[in-house]
């Protein structure tokens, strides 16, 4: 089991939203009820419903989620590898770090969803190109953030996600804060041994990088947290942004940790 709180983040999917107003509301709901992290992503149509239904663009709206949230970490899960200049992204990612008050988690991927890239005049490539640019861009991205004036609030928290074994996972050994996966238990039991071997490969402790999953319901959340995972995201869209199940997770974090719960009481 995970020494580490239970955290709960919501991805905020700014998808079938017509105005804006929804998400901002939505953000604002998710403070209030208690959430750890506000994700939203980083895609430019939206992933289910109507293919050309209404969007809205990630980083401009993380930038306006920082003015307006207190207390919450926000970030993409996941900002797409491909579709910007990196040194270009650490000064994104800095100037919302500062905007916020240094609470950025800069999430990041090999991107996948072929629409946007072919809509907005990216080469999609190949899982591996794609995977290939993301290990040669995190290099670019991270060398910026030292070189930037001013600096960052924090070492930035960067999270991975994907689950290649040889190259994704490498990747996370090297660079990430927190690994985001999509694996059931039998495959996350494989791939953290994966990512201990990367890990023990490039020097880094791997007990240090927060393990990360989709919210799979309180049934079966215990066992997700036994086997190492800390940060359970709930995925919600427009345009009604239902927070129930949310909620629900936000509940259980605090039955499983009583000691946070009471250190603000």
């Amino acid at each position: 089991m995970s020494t580490r709180p239970v955290r709960i983040g919501v991805q905020l999917q700014p998808q079938h939203a017509p105005e804006y107003g929804l998400i901002r509301d939505a953000v604002l709901r998710a403070e209030d009820a208690g959430v750890d992290i506000v994700f939203n992503w980083d895609h430019f149509y939206p992933l289910s419903g109507d293919p050309d239904g209404a969007h809205f663009e990630c980083w401009t709206m993380l930038g306006a989620f920082a003015e307006q949230t207190e207390r919450v970490e926000i970030g993409a899960l996941v900002t797409g590898g491909g579709y910007r200049n990196p040194d270009l992204l650490a000064d994104m990612a800095r100037t919302v770090d500062h905007i916020s008050g240094g609470r950025l988690v800069l999430g990041i991927g090999g991107g996948w969803f072929q629409k946007d890239y072919d809509e907005y005049g990216y080469e999609f490539g190949t899982a591996g190109s794609r995977l290939n640019l993301l290990r040669d861009n995190m290099v670019r991205l991270t060398t910026r953030l030292r070189k930037l004036n001013p600096l960052p609030t924090r070492d930035i928290p960067i999270l991975i996600g994907g689950g290649g074994e040889r190259k994704t996972l490498r990747l996370v050994a090297e660079y990430a804060d927190i690994w985001h996966s999509f694996s059931d238990l039998e495959t996350l039991a494989r791939k953290n041994a994966v990512l201990a071997e990367h890990a023990a490969a490039v020097g880094t402790d791997e007990s240090r990088i927060e393990r990360s999953l989709a919210w799979p319901g309180v049934e079966k959340a215990p066992a997700y947290r036994a086997a190492g995972v800390s940060l359970f995201t709930v995925g919600v869209s427009g345009p009604d942004y239902d927070l129930g199940e949310l909620i629900r997770a936000i509940r259980w974090r605090d039955e499983v940790n009583p000691e946070q719960v009471a250190g603000l009481a």
